[in-house]
């Protein structure tokens, strides 16, 4: 992880990815470990090639302005772009909003949309207002509702609500999140070191790219 988050690291609280009694009572279904992270890799190491039609810097039909992190987007303080039109480009793209399957994704390339839209103070205070449906990728907290396989994005306000909130460190097991309220959240995929001072985690949508990685 990057020294610069790790601050933020040490703030997220903690939940167990097993959401009791939800998937004892038949709500979700159950999703093994294996299978979450096998969903992250999916999305980390998804290949697509975007067109000039995928890239976008203006406002949509409905007014929502859409920036996708292309190669040139630049903007002064802000997380660079990374993808490149008419090259093969790796790991699905930060939407605000998105909750994409792969297919979905690869299916609205073709059709035109925006591949990915950039997070902003202006976003974050509209919310949904501020989701473009003329736009596919996956967010933050929508990355984690795809790898539990939830009927529907649940926003980091509300996926706390489906854990049970662990009390150590010790506790985290691969496909746990750590999860801060109406901010960000983390796919748990293991400690990095024995000493159990390292970890690695799946998330989109910050430092160093626009995309799904692991940190």
């Amino acid at each position: 992880m990057k020294s610069g988050w790790l601050s933020v690291i040490t703030a997220l609280a903690l939940a167990a990815c097993n959401a009791v009694p939800l998937v004892e009572t038949g709500s979700f279904p159950a999703v093994s470990s294996q299978e979450c992270l096998a969903t992250a890799e999916s999305y980390r190491t998804h290949r697509w090639t975007g067109s000039g039609a995928n890239l976008k810097h203006g406002p949509d039909s409905r007014g929502v302005q859409v920036d996708t992190p292309d190669s040139t987007y630049q903007k002064p303080g802000a997380i660079p772009g990374w993808w490149r039109t008419d090259e093969e480009n790796e790991g699905v793209p930060y939407q605000w909003g998105g909750f994409s399957t792969l297919a979905q994704f690869d299916a609205g390339l073709r059709a035109g949309k925006a591949a990915g839209d950039v997070y902003t103070n202006e976003k974050r205070r509209l919310l949904d207002n501020a989701v473009s449906s003329e736009a596919v990728g996956i967010d933050c907290s929508g990355f984690i509702s795809r790898c539990w396989k939830l009927p529907r994005s649940y926003s980091t306000r509300e996926l706390a609500g489906l854990c049970v909130e662990l009390k150590s460190w010790d506790e985290l097991k691969p496909g746990d999140i750590l999860n801060t309220y109406n901010a960000h959240c983390l796919l748990f995929a293991g400690w990095d070191d024995a000493s159990r001072k390292r970890l690695v985690a799946y998330e989109t949508g910050c430092p160093p790219h626009w995309k799904v990685v692991a940190n």
